[in-house]
């Protein structure tokens, strides 16, 4: 009878350790994964845009907003790439702290570029309303300024994509959960370190896989990827669409399409909500055609999804640019 007693008292006590574990909301998926990392066998953070969904202009569900008003800390880029998130923020989830990644003194930000200068593919003001008028259509207002805010002026907020960023983080998230829950400090500590190896030896792997392929310029769907181009000495000629809502407009695909003979370029990266048949019918069969996902949508949710978005982004792009895809 003693050991049953025992072993009822032993559950729960590791019951009651687990419910007081911080509750931790993070915005996107990559987001999500690292944080996950950290808190690897002790508990999971709940992510707040579901995968498949843009999370410039998203609307949250029920359980989404009571994760952030649940959460003892929130994780997330910055009002640059959820400006929605803020307002959320102040109203869900006032007694959180808030790790605004943009913020942190160790992240490398960069502006985001022009992308009627990012390879001289013009637009002029017609062809830029249709793409607009197009990216308004089912959408309100405010939508519509927060993401062309987003897509024109200030930081670029696809910082994730260079894996110092993501390094440092761990440091930082470990920092922040150990002073919230001391009993596990060891563990997050021990979490962040062993993530921080395992990006840096990823990061070394794509140094080493675009070495002989810097000097190829290809074309990207939406500027997305200046930290991940940056980071591995890559050149990014264009872009297909101003913004990552709108399909590209004809004047500017025949200033890409005068850009991709102009440069030999032979290389065009979509994303995956985006109808590839314009690709074939601009440019022809000549050109190469990848995929990348900024936000790891094919993989599989947790402390590897990280990882698998970054090595699926240089795999792709090793293999267009070497014209094996």
């Amino acid at each position: 009878m003693r050991t049953t007693v025992f072993g009822v008292a032993a559950l729960l006590l590791a019951q009651a350790a687990q419910a007081e574990t911080p509750k931790v909301a993070t915005d996107i998926a990559p987001i999500q994964s690292l944080v996950a990392t950290v808190m690897d066998g002790v508990d999971s953070p709940d992510v707040v845009v579901r995968v498949g969904q843009s999370p410039h202009g998203y609307a949250m569900r029920p359980s989404e907003a009571k994760a952030l008003g649940d959460a003892d800390l929130v994780v997330w880029v910055g009002e640059e790439l959820t400006p929605w998130m803020e307002q959320a923020l102040d109203s869900l989830a006032g007694e959180a702290k808030v790790i605004t990644l943009l913020e942190l003194p160790d992240t490398v930000v960069l502006e985001t570029r022009d992308n009627n200068a990012l390879g001289a593919a013009g637009h002029d003001d017609s062809d830029h309303g249709a793409e607009r008028a197009e990216h308004d259509h089912g959408h309100d207002e405010t939508d519509h300024d927060d993401h062309g805010a987003h897509d024109h002026d200030g930081t670029d907020p696809h910082a994730w994509l260079d894996p110092v960023n993501a390094t440092a983080w761990l440091g930082v998230i470990a920092e922040e959960l150990a002073a919230l829950d001391p009993a596990n400090a060891a563990t997050y500590r021990d979490n962040a370190k062993a993530g921080q190896e395992e990006i840096e030896a990823l990061q070394a792997a794509i140094e080493a896989q675009l070495d002989s392929l810097r000097a190829k310029e290809f074309l990207v769907f939406h500027d997305a990827y200046q930290y991940f181009e940056q980071r591995f000495g890559l050149t990014s000629a264009g872009a297909l669409s101003l913004s990552d809502a709108s399909d590209p407009g004809p004047k500017r695909l025949a200033a890409l399409r005068d850009l991709v003979a102009e440069h030999d370029i032979q290389c065009v990266f979509a994303e995956p909500q985006f109808n590839t048949d314009v690709i074939g019918s601009v440019f022809g069969d000549d050109i190469r055609l990848g995929t990348l996902d900024p936000l790891g949508m094919a993989q599989t949710e947790g402390p590897g999804q990280y990882i698998a978005t970054l090595k699926a982004i240089g795999d792709e792009v090793a293999q267009c640019l070497a014209g094996e895809s």
